[in-house]
């Protein structure tokens, strides 16, 4: 077992305009390297084993990060499975003059720990030492519960048109079978 502020991390980087997209705006793509890249070094300090990313759940960007603008990334083990742990990740951008913050995302990577040939293996569990502790487990319980349910409805073995028809009226969608 180990204590979640022992596997914490966070780093800063200044955002280029080498990594902006066409309308200026740092490229989502170049965030998204970044947060894999913690949530892996998160995970691997954690396990004491490199990690794969198994999922990412759910990256909505809230607001756009400015070329110029100083990223941090904190990332913090949330769940631990027997070989899997949830990386709880949060990033917010400042604007270096004006010392403006903004959250721009938070997001939860699954990672897997493995062995130098490749195998699962098993990660230590974690410490809960406070009321957002708890909450941040139990939540990624109920993620994990709501995913298997939402994706089991549709499989195509057992996908019903009927029973989802509805969900298309008044949607910007033809059917043509």
């Amino acid at each position: 077992m180990k204590y979640i502020k022992d596997s914490q991390i966070s780093i800063t980087e200044l955002m280029l305009p080498s990594n902006s997209n066409f309308s200026g705006k740092i490229h989502g793509g170049h965030i998204l390297n970044l947060m894999d890249q913690i949530a892996f070094a998160c995970a691997s300090k954690h396990s004491g084993n490199y990690c794969v990313t198994a999922s990412v759940n759910k990256v909505d960007f809230l607001h756009p990060i400015e070329v110029g603008e100083l990223v941090t990334m904190k990332a913090s083990i949330n769940f631990t499975g027997r070989t899997s742990m949830v990386v709880g990740l949060r990033v917010e951008s400042e604007n270096i003059r004006t010392g403006e913050k903004k959250h721009c995302n938070s997001s939860y990577f699954t990672m897997v720990a493995k062995d130098e040939t490749g195998k699962s293996v098993s990660v230590p569990g974690i410490i809960l030492t406070s009321k957002n502790e708890i909450r941040r487990f139990a939540r990624s319980i109920t993620r994990q519960s709501q995913a298997k349910n939402r994706t089991s409805h549709f499989r195509n073995k057992v996908f019903e048109i009927k029973d989802y028809i509805h969900l298309l009226e008044g949607s910007n969608s033809k059917i043509d079978l």
